[in-house]
């Protein structure tokens, strides 16, 4: 089964037309009706500008234009799609105010909910407390005895069972009177839910019952 190249040589040669006179004819470049007669497809434009060649060929040979189109789409290869490799399957990120507004928002729940989880566990856990005087088994001399420490600023601090005030940087201190019974300090920080954080202290009275 000839092609639509031989065909078109064949009826060219029988004319006795060269490319060079062809290309007169057509106004078809030599080396476009070249490339149409040995099917090299790649070296042609496509296939709209290459039906309109077969067309004024046709016309120039005295061949039928319906026979020589039907080579034509019979002939030339289907359309090659070229694939990207790495395809851009999105479009290009665009900041917008819709993207700045639900960022702003989205930013806003996260600083609430660390705040709430923060605060919670604030809540739940026992304050913290530094006892700074007295020291561990320390001389006490005089029936009035400081003692100084730092809890959480929202703690509330008895010792030895009498309630302390706590400043604003969780600072605290209180006087308390010593017998010669009295043998422990016992400081006891609360925080609002209920847990407690205790530290004791070992003291040795030795007052001055002289006077």
């Amino acid at each position: 089964m000839k092609s639509i190249g031989e065909v078109i040589k064949e009826a060219r040669l029988k004319k006795k037309l060269s490319r060079e006179k062809l290309e007169v004819k057509t106004k078809i470049k030599k080396e476009f009706i070249e490339a149409l007669e040995n099917s090299r497809w790649d070296t042609l434009p496509d296939y709209p500008v290459v039906f309109g060649f077969v067309r004024s060929i046709a016309d120039a040979l005295g061949l039928k234009e319906a026979n020589l189109v039907a080579f034509l789409r019979r002939d030339y290869p289907p359309k090659v799609l070229r694939v990207n490799p790495k395809p851009e399957l999105r479009e290009k990120f665009k900041w917008s105010p819709r993207l700045t507004f639900v960022t702003t928002i989205a930013l806003v729940l996260l600083i609430v909910f660390v705040y709430l989880g923060v605060s919670y566990l604030n809540f739940i856990r026992p304050p913290s407390l530094e006892l700074q005087e007295p020291a561990e088994n320390q001389l006490v001399g005089k029936n009035i005895l400081t003692v100084k420490g730092k809890t959480n600023k929202e703690a509330f601090v008895e010792v030895n069972n009498q309630p302390v005030l706590v400043a604003e940087d969780g600072y605290f201190e209180t006087e308390v009177e010593i017998f010669e019974g009295t043998r422990e300090i016992v400081v006891i920080a609360k925080s609002r839910s209920g847990k407690e954080t205790v530290v004791r202290r070992k003291i040795i009275p030795e007052l001055d019952t002289s006077n």
